[in-house]
């Protein structure tokens, strides 16, 4: 699998740890087994899915000027010449995992909280390679870009990028306005990344289906949905139909991140021309994949 992806948003270091049950009384300590430190966030999380897959990326971030933040860069150092040093502590996300595979996050905004409008423009290309999409993910992380997202989202297209939108979840919750917020933004966006609990959200009071459909008209002419269901697999709502795919069953090891994985395989399949269902089809079978081994493998054995 290859092309060429551009990712914007959140790179930070992620600390899993778990399983976590019961969930602690305060002033106590809880041992768990399992611990993970890791290069992360979405778009992080993003990025290592589509290196490993073989795509060029180019990783649009912003790091903390402190040791943290150097361990990032020492990860992806081409990529790292580029990104905006921020004066605040780099940003940690603490995975809680759950015996039942979901899991809580704590996070310290840090050099999230200064990446700018500036500093994605700064590091675009000048205009797209044919084709080329970008991924915009860990909007509400990055609230100082967040607010600038009408602005970039027509920059992006002004530049020919097609784009696709994972917004993650809302610190302060679905309200009225975030909702009309996130839907002004999907008039400029080719491919939405929901989960199912994100597009329940951004159209309460219908099932499922309904909800998709009614997101859908919010998007881009010729845009596309896709739902993710985690083990339920995903579907994909467009103009020309709606159809979903199962995921295997799996043993679940490790979730967090899965939803970056899938978005990674998706558009890399849909952008090197595999019809929209198969793309469906790599992305739950990459995103499965990611989270039943332990390290973490992308491709199923078929594909690898």
């Amino acid at each position: 699998m290859t092309g060429a992806l551009t990712l914007i948003g959140n790179v930070n270091v992620d600390l899993i740890l778990g399983p976590a049950a019961p969930w602690p009384t305060p002033g106590t300590e809880l041992i768990v087994a399992d611990q993970d430190l890791r290069f992360g966030g979405s778009t992080g999380n993003s990025a290592l899915a589509a290196i490993a897959l073989g795509a060029q990326v180019r990783v649009i971030a912003n790091i903390g000027r402190d040791p943290i933040g150097a361990w990032l860069a020492g990860h992806m150092p081409k990529q790292a010449k580029r990104w905006s040093r921020s004066e605040r502590p780099s940003a940690i996300s603490v995975g809680i995992g759950h015996p039942e595979g979901e899991r809580t996050f704590f996070t310290a905004l840090g050099h999230l909280a200064d990446f700018s409008l500036a500093d994605v423009i700064r590091q675009l290309p000048p205009r797209a390679a044919p084709d080329e999409i970008a991924l915009l993910s860990g909007v509400f992380v990055t609230p100082l870009l967040a607010a600038d997202y009408p602005s970039l989202l027509q920059e992006l297209r002004r530049r020919g990028f097609a784009i696709a939108l994972d917004t993650g979840w809302p610190t302060g919750g679905w309200t009225a306005e975030t909702r009309e917020r996130v839907l002004n933004w999907c008039g400029l966006v080719d491919y939405a990344l929901f989960n199912e609990v994100e597009v329940a959200s951004l159209a309460p009071g219908l099932d499922l289906s309904a909800a998709a459909r009614q997101v859908l008209r919010r998007l881009s002419p010729g845009g596309a949905l896709v739902v993710k269901r985690g083990g339920d697999g995903a579907a994909l709502v467009s103009a020309t139909g709606e159809f979903a795919v199962s995921a295997p069953a799996v043993p679940v090891i490790d979730t967090i991140g899965a939803g970056d994985v899938f978005n990674a395989a998706f558009l890399l399949a849909a952008q090197t021309g595999e019809a929209p269902a198969d793309a469906l089809r790599s992305a739950v079978a990459c995103a499965s994949r990611a989270v039943s081994t332990r390290p973490r493998q992308f491709c199923c054995p078929q594909a690898a």
